[in-house]
């Protein structure tokens, strides 16, 4: 009875394996370019053309392509253009980008822009010295196009509801925080000219000195950073402390909105602040 069993047990196994070797999967790959539709990111004005339009039983692309009720493109694209008219305040144009501003670690132009930034509107906020600025990458969530830039964009970039913070540190406690920094990964930084080996410290200026351990110096952050945000505790023995109560996205876009009014676009540069020779991406 039980080699039976085994018998039976052996034979379904084998049905099985061959069942399962049956089937073949393929897949074909599709650029998310919009190049089926001609469909392209649309602002507050422009939504039939970016988008096409839909009626009780077609949707017309862009590109002319006509998509019948029922598929799965009429059905995406009804949703989409049915809801511009809620989004109109995000697509509103606030500026213009020259070329793509990408945010890469060490540094890049993108995050440079950030941290300076944010580092004069703390400075403006607070009535304080500001000498470093120390943010994260990870608080950049999107790069920035080229060409018209929408609300969204930065609303997109910026999403994270952190506050912009003032902390006095005394040099030596700075110290620490640069230690910790070098011992990780590249944060975003402004004031610092800083080059890393083998998470070891080459170079360390502020403010083109050495930076000197009873000195107390101003740090613009943001309030994630303060206890273990990423890895940093940068409140750790602060001689004062202040939050402005001001979000990130507030502050950049009171910048943005600076620009828009003198005509000017949104772009910077690099200028080597940060050298990192190795660290693991997260």
């Amino acid at each position: 009875m039980e080699m039976v069993k085994a018998k039976v047990i052996a034979l379904a196994a084998v049905a099985l394996l061959a069942c399962s070797c049956e089937y073949t999967y393929t897949w074909e790959k599709y650029r998310m370019d919009g190049h089926r539709t001609g469909v392209t990111a649309p602002n507050a004005e422009n939504v039939p053309q970016a988008l096409g339009t839909v009626n009780d039983s077609t949707y017309l692309a862009p590109n002319g392509t006509v998509w019948q009720k029922g598929s799965a493109t009429y059905a995406v694209a009804n949703d989409l253009i049915a809801v511009q008219p809620l989004m109109k305040d995000l697509k509103t144009v606030v500026g213009f980008a020259p070329r793509e501003m990408v945010s890469r670690a060490p540094e890049s132009e993108l995050s440079n822009w950030w941290v300076d930034n944010t580092m004069a509107e703390v400075a403006r906020l607070t009535r304080k010295k500001v000498d470093v600025g120390i943010l994260n990458f990870g608080g950049i969530r999107t790069n920035l196009a080229e060409g018209d830039i929408m609300l969204d964009d930065f609303v997109s970039m910026f999403p994270f509801k952190n506050d912009l913070v003032y902390v006095a540190l005394k040099g030596s406690d700075l110290q620490e925080v640069f230690n910790t920094i070098a011992a990780s990964r590249p944060f975003v930084l402004g004031g610092v000219k800083m080059a890393v080996t083998q998470h070891r410290i080459d170079t360390l200026l502020v403010g083109g000195r050495p930076i000197d351990p009873n000195k107390v110096y101003g740090v613009a952050t943001v309030d994630f950073l303060l206890e273990g945000g990423d890895g940093l505790t940068i409140a750790k023995n602060a001689k004062e402390l202040i939050d402005t109560d001001v979000r990130v996205i507030d502050a950049v876009l009171t910048d943005v909105y600076k620009l828009q009014a003198a005509g000017k676009p949104v772009e910077y540069f690099t200028d080597g602040r940060l050298a990192f020779d190795v660290w693991e991406e997260e």
